[in-house]
């Protein structure tokens, strides 16, 4: 009897120890994001949501932050990463958006001692400077340089950026990027920055394109930095009676985009993978959190790559699953 008691007392024990253990492992990961109803950002929180299910299984849990709008990206950024640091986060996930306004907000999370990735948008030198784990999405500067290099390949050497989002970091990268791409084409491009406020504004956007095209009737591509913009310069181009004439080639997609390739009113798509930026980033940090796991590759690039009419097909699958 008294060796049972001692079996038992240990059985016990060990019990215990399992569910100390078991609650330990219990990551609390803030991701902050765009706009819960942006076509692109959707599919970033599903992956992060999914990503989300393994940390949810083992206690823990993934919470998105999203701002009501874009009309000032930065600060309205940075108040939520420090709501993230209030709420007691374990891991944060967020984009470097505007520099000046949230760094210091990152820079909180660090000095808390609070893992940290960068994703989507800042790159490897913006978790370098602010003490991340790692980066994890698509080069800006790339993505944007391979919609150029892509318009001069197809000889349309003059080429217009629309900007709709004038000052956040990786969109002025995506339009550096283009004007490099088709001027070491041999081409020359241009930004055309609207206010912030038009930003998935269909009339806004096609209408100022529309303007813009007919007062430089030379320009021959249009670059739009979002699938919903993407859309709107289409229409825009169509407005001032250019179709066929100017070619549109934009960032991210959606189903409308991979028809209009396949119809040839769209040129490309440069793809970055949102789904997998919002999966990688949290899952490497759940990891972290729960067994101290590190990614010696801290830039994890999702992409560029270029959707056109020679792989749309295969792409469309992707989209109707709800994860491209």
């Amino acid at each position: 009897m008294t060796k049972f008691r001692r079996f038992a007392a240990t059985v016990s024990t060990a019990a215990i120890v399992a569910c100390t253990a078991t609650a330990v492992m219990a990551a609390n990961i803030f991701v902050v994001g765009g706009k819960p109803d942006d076509p692109f950002w959707s599919i970033v929180k599903r992956g992060a949501e999914d990503a989300g299910k393994v940390a949810e299984a083992q206690g823990g849990k993934v919470t998105w932050l999203g701002p009501q709008n874009y009309d000032n990206l930065g600060v309205d950024a940075a108040e939520l990463i420090r709501q993230a640091i209030d709420q007691g986060a374990d891991a944060i996930v967020g984009p470097d958006w505007v520099p000046e306004a949230m760094d210091p907000a990152f820079k909180a999370v660090v000095d808390k001692k609070i893992p940290l990735v960068i994703y989507n948008a800042g790159g490897i030198q913006a978790a370098d400077r602010l003490g991340a784990m790692n980066y994890v999405g698509s080069n800006d500067y790339l993505s944007g340089k391979a919609a150029g290099t892509f318009f001069a390949k197809h000889d349309l050497k003059k080429a217009v950026c629309l900007n709709t989002l004038p000052g956040a970091a990786n969109i002025e990268a995506f339009c550096k990027g283009m004007i490099d791409g088709v001027t070491e084409g041999g081409g020359s491009g241009s930004a055309l920055p609207l206010p912030a406020t038009s930003f998935g504004s269909a009339t806004a956007v096609a209408q100022a394109l529309k303007a813009h095209l007919l007062q430089n009737p030379d320009i021959k591509a249009v670059f739009a930095i979002g699938n919903v913009d993407t859309n709107s310069a289409v229409n825009g181009v169509a407005q001032a009676g250019k179709q066929g004439q100017v070619q549109v080639c934009g960032m991210n997609m959606d189903e409308t985009v991979l028809n209009n390739i396949k119809s040839g009113t769209q040129l490309c798509a440069i793809d970055q993978q949102g789904y997998l930026q919002g999966y990688l980033a949290v899952s490497i940090l759940n990891g972290n959190v729960n067994y101290g796991l590190t990614v010696p590759t801290r830039e994890i690039l999702t992409g560029p790559g270029v959707i056109d009419a020679s792989n749309v097909d295969a792409t469309l699958k992707g989209v109707k699953a709800g994860a491209r």
